[in-house]
């Protein structure tokens, strides 16, 4: 029997964006066990429910991570609007789904730069950022900030679109598309990332059910589950259709992303071109009493929120589960029987974001 070997990895690691430790049980160069040992970061921020009330914890919910603010912030509003029975005008649940296609488009290219950079495909980091740029540039123009957005609130939105900026929006979008159509390209057929993410990392479709994985980590699988499709907010009037592959690997949640990126774009066009005229919001009166889980479908995959009201303007309690605190125990079965070098990788294609997860 081979000796084994306990390697930590983490909290600190050149590849890795954010805290995640894990300690790798090793025989040679194979991991035969991964233990994750979450909580490196805490910030306290769901106890802040005690001291900001309800309307203020919008901006709170943003800042749980800034690269899915604008879906946090959904998600923390639509939960309190079900609570208090709040209707938000249709226009405003538009601008929210286009808001949150962006966010999505900023998230995947975000992810293909760390990778490629992880893999030393500078080249293909340097170009997937440089795209990113141009969708902040359209936060900066549509919402006033590139990272955290604050235009959630509870009943509606407070910034709107008009008709110029749709149109700059639909440029942007042409323009990033045909851009990204040669990258995208190069990338899943390139010799070298193939020899690195095909067969590696593989999580069986009844894995992925069992364990609970969510997104394009569940998708990759082959799993069609979207939570897009339950038709919340805008997207009840929205064409939406999970991106899945068969595969399971490493190569197969990539490949779903980036599927996943072209599918933002027609969101986009689709809710511009069907974007209803009218109020961005209404008057919320009273405080919330009573309490709902809320379901989104972040970059990453199902978020729930969940929030506990009392009937003052202070909400009893505030719960997230982030799509990385299910796709943990997910990545822990991918890498039994992977190679040493091969962990960085397997990780980055989970896209994992801490921030989120130790809130």
């Amino acid at each position: 029997m081979a000796k084994r070997s306990i390697v930590p990895f983490g909290p600190q690691h050149p590849v890795l964006p954010e805290p995640v430790h894990l300690d790798l049980v090793l025989e040679d160069e194979t991991v035969v066990q991964a233990v994750p040992s979450i909580g490196y970061i805490h910030r306290g921020l769901e106890k802040l429910v005690e001291k900001r009330d309800f309307k203020q914890y919008c901006y709170i919910a943003e800042r749980i991570c800034g690269i899915c603010s604008c879906g946090h912030g959904l998600g923390y509003c639509m939960a309190v609007e079900e609570v208090m029975g709040i209707e938000v005008p249709e226009r405003a649940n538009y601008l929210r789904a286009i808001w949150v296609e962006m966010s999505r488009i900023h998230s995947h290219l975000l992810w293909l730069g760390l990778l490629a950079d992880a893999m030393g495909f500078e080249s293909l980091f340097m170009e997937s950022w440089r795209l990113r740029e141009k969708i902040l540039d359209m936060f900066d123009e549509t919402a006033g900030g590139r990272i955290i957005h604050s235009v959630n609130q509870v009943g509606g939105v407070q910034k709107d679109m008009d008709h110029m900026m749709l149109h700059h929006l639909l440029e942007a979008v042409k323009d990033i598309e045909s851009d990204i159509k040669p990258v995208v390209d190069t990338f899943l057929q390139d010799y070298t990332v193939q020899s690195r993410l095909k067969g590696a990392g593989v999580l069986k479709k009844e894995d992925a059910v069992a364990l609970g994985a969510v997104g394009p980590m569940l998708r990759a699988s082959g799993v069609e589950y979207d939570v897009r499709m339950l038709g919340y907010g805008a997207y009840k009037d929205l064409t939406v259709k999970p991106i899945t592959s068969t595969d399971g690997d490493c190569y197969g949640r990539c490949e779903v992303r980036l599927r996943e990126l072209f599918q933002s774009f027609d969101l986009i066009r689709e809710a511009i071109g069907k974007i209803p005229s009218g109020d961005i919001s209404v008057p919320v009166k009273g405080n919330p009493d009573g309490e709902y889980f809320m379901r989104i479908e972040q970059p990453r995959g199902e978020a729930i929120y969940y929030v506990k009201g009392n009937g003052t303007k202070y909400l009893d309690r505030f719960r997230l589960r982030t799509p990385t605190t299910s796709n943990i125990p997910p990545l822990v079965e991918t890498l039994k029987g992977c190679q040493l070098a091969d962990v960085p990788i397997l990780i980055l294609t989970i896209d994992p974001c801490v921030s989120c997860t130790e809130r």
